[in-house]
């Protein structure tokens, strides 16, 4: 997901010190750099043809994960920040898993960071996002940072037209089809700054006593930076090892299956360090592959684990210190009453290997129970978000209070802080589960309480996007399933999103087949609401007749059941559809229908409505005096319910009417009666 903040880079204690939490220095690369920066200034193929630049320069920093190219990338972002006032965007274009992450949900969240979530309603394509997103960049000076780009097709569509924007791509090869980029190929470190970043970890003694060793571990690890900082943070966590006895085990690790070559350095640095792990923190690290894309905290990994809380804290800070994990940099300060809890994030380098460690390590059905574990995990979690927006409510406080104190939010500012860090991260669980498919219970449990707890806190215009898409699994649980009460529920949200972006004629196409599945499942409130949603979407299209046709439809099914509330609601439909098709004799019948309705309901407000509105249609047929008696009882109606300010409204309705029919008089004697009531009131 794209982030607005650039992400620090965590590193390890040096033995003997305190952790200090800075991150990692940079090291080397300068070359690289001065490469890079060259490369912004060079004169492109459009400009030696006499062209304006048509779109913004493209950097590309190419390398195997493990290589340090994002480190790369970030220190090149860093040193060019200034040189684009309005800011530094971020986005990861391949999730942790290896799959490609969609365009359509990139250009989503860089959107957001822009703040332009207003030109992205829910429900739009790829097509639509990526040029609203291009015209959000116009007339900006941005630095746009796209990590583990896949290849060209998933940069492309998101390049600027802006020529003051600057584009770094980071991603395994050269990106064929973007044109006139040259990529900055990246090998192993120097031994210099190589055997910097292992003493960084390692702290200096070793590595000054030994410098062979230390020159050995290097060429062991071919140069490369994550498995130099493995190798750093198993000397770290052992401080009576040499150096010379990291580079002999590493020559006698086995080669794993599948990495030999370049990958073989980074899998003997990580078979190194997990070798060296206590068998929860073992289980607990292999277990962080099924974390779902984005940050994972300890309430994931106990739940993976089936650990306590603390050993799951305790074992992801160690991770850290080993250089297994980051921290990803969350709001307010550590420890502070109601603040985030930490978030770590494992290496994009480190992903595939723990995978493949897990799948070789546990058994299917072990795995499985590990990921419903976190999913149910996930949903509490949700289901105490969503309460913490109504916590001024004294039962929704004893309910919270009856939860795990870990699982608490104190205030609806932290639970809707946490929902806003951790959405990605949901997300993504959400459609793990459903993909899954053997979870899917607990995955329409998910989607639920992630649906509700963005409606608790998220606006609308904010929520929708990912309540579309969650509404869509939903649909996809439900047609694996053959549920059809489930996929017609599913269709009518997703018809009200569609409808409220303005797509109704795709709207009223899901209506439809939310009403067929409604029929399916034998539900007559389902059927009841999509028939009333079909209706409501011709009435958008000003298909007047048909809405009629569909209100008449849906009214009927109200009638059966004696749904007072509902007929009313209806008949004024009616009256309102009539009316703009200008049949005022139906409309009439209708207004009077929804009267009697409201009268019976005991519901004075809408009673004198459908009056006021029975009095206005029949003054469109010429019953002028029809029509001032109508008025006159909207007005007798209004004061039984001792609300002055719908009497007075009335009143001046009725006199409206008089004085169209020519009674000047009695127009005036209703707005003086109206006055005297001193309620403001519009006319």
């Amino acid at each position: 997901m794209a982030t607005g903040a650039r992400p620090r880079r965590s590193g390890a204690a040096v033995p003997g010190r305190a952790p200090s939490g800075a991150a990692a220095p940079f090291t080397g690369r300068d070359r690289e750099l001065k490469e890079l920066r060259a490369d912004i200034a060079r004169t492109g193929l459009d400009t030696l043809s006499g062209r304006k630049r048509p779109r913004c320069r493209v950097l590309l920093v190419a390398g195997r994960p493990g290589s340090g190219r994002t480190a790369l990338a970030e220190e090149l972002a860093r040193r060019l920040e200034r040189d684009y006032p309005d800011g530094v965007l971020r986005a990861r274009l391949t999730d942790a898993d290896g799959t490609p992450v969609p365009t359509d949900r990139t250009a989503r969240a860089l959107l957001a960071d822009l703040g332009a979530t207003a030109t992205a309603p829910a429900g739009a394509d790829e097509d639509e996002l990526t040029a609203a997103l291009r015209g959000a960049l116009t007339g900006r000076r941005v630095l746009m940072l796209l990590d583990d780009a896949p290849g060209a097709e998933h940069v492309e569509p998101l390049l600027p037209d802006e020529p003051e924007c600057l584009v770094v791509a980071v991603a395994r090869g050269p990106l064929t089809g973007v044109p006139d980029v040259r990529p900055c190929t990246l090998g192993g470190l120097e031994t210099a700054p190589a055997v910097d970043l292992l003493e960084w970890y390692a702290g200096p003694t070793r590595i000054t006593v030994d410098p062979t060793a230390a020159a050995a571990v290097v060429q062991e690890c071919a140069g490369q930076p994550a498995a130099l900082v493995l190798v750093g943070g198993w000397l770290a966590a052992h401080p009576k090892m040499s150096v010379a006895d990291a580079a002999r085990r590493l020559r006698e690790l086995p080669v794993p299956d599948g990495q030999e070559g370049t990958g073989r350095p980074l899998a003997r640095a990580l078979r190194l360090a997990y070798e060296a792990l206590p068998p929860l923190d073992a289980r607990i690290l292999r277990l962080l592959a099924l974390a779902p894309a984005g940050p994972a905290d300890a309430h994931t990994a106990s739940a993976l684990a089936g650990c306590s809380f603390a050993a799951a804290q305790a074992a992801l800070e160690g991770f850290v210190a080993r250089g297994l994990l980051r921290t990803v940099p969350v709001d307010g300060v550590p420890g502070a009453p109601g603040a985030l809890p930490p978030q770590y994030q494992v290496p994009g380098a480190l992903a595939p290997l723990l995978r493949a460690l897990l799948e070789a390590t546990d058994r299917p059905a072990e795995v499985e129970l590990a990921r419903a574990r976190m999913l149910e995990r996930v949903v509490r979690q949700l289901h105490s978000c969503r309460a913490a927006a109504g916590l001024t409510d004294p039962s929704v406080r004893r309910r919270v209070a009856e939860l795990p104190r870990p699982l608490r939010f104190p205030s609806a500012r932290v639970a809707e802080e946490w929902l806003r860090s951790r959405l990605p991260a949901l997300l993504a669980a959400a459609r793990l589960a459903v993909e899954d498919g053997g979870l899917d219970t607990l995955a329409r449990r998910l989607v639920s309480a992630l649906t509700r707890a963005l409606g608790a806190h998220l606006p609308p215009e904010e929520a929708g996007p990912e309540q579309y898409g969650l509404h869509r699994l939903v649909l996809d649980v439900a047609g694996r399933r053959s549920m059809p009460l489930e996929k017609s529920a599913a269709l009518l949200n997703l018809g009200d999103l569609d409808a409220r972006a303005g797509r109704t004629r795709m709207a009223l196409g899901r209506y439809r087949e939310a009403l067929q599945s409604a029929r399916e499942a034998g539900d007559p409130y389902a059927t009841s609401r999509s028939v009333e949603s079909v209706a409501a979407a011709y009435r958008e299209l000003e298909d007047w007749e048909r809405a009629a046709d569909w209100y008449r439809r849906g009214l009927e099914l109200r009638l059966t059941r004696g749904e007072l509330a509902d007929e009313a609601r209806l008949y004024a439909r009616l009256g309102e559809v009539h009316g703009h098709a200008g049949e005022w004799g139906e409309a009439l019948r209708s207004w009077r229908a929804a009267a009697a309705a409201c009268r019976r309901l005991g519901d004075p407000p809408g009673q004198v409505r459908a009056l006021a509105e029975a009095a206005a249609a029949q003054e469109r047929l010429g019953r002028g005096q029809e029509a001032v008696r109508t008025g006159a009882e909207a007005v007798e109606c209004a004061r039984r319910s001792g609300d002055g300010r719908l009497e007075a409204v009335a009143r001046l309705r009725l006199a409206g009417a008089l004085e169209r029919l020519g009674d000047a008089a009695g127009a005036l004697e209703q707005r003086k009666a109206a006055g005297a009531l001193d309620v403001t009131v519009g006319a």
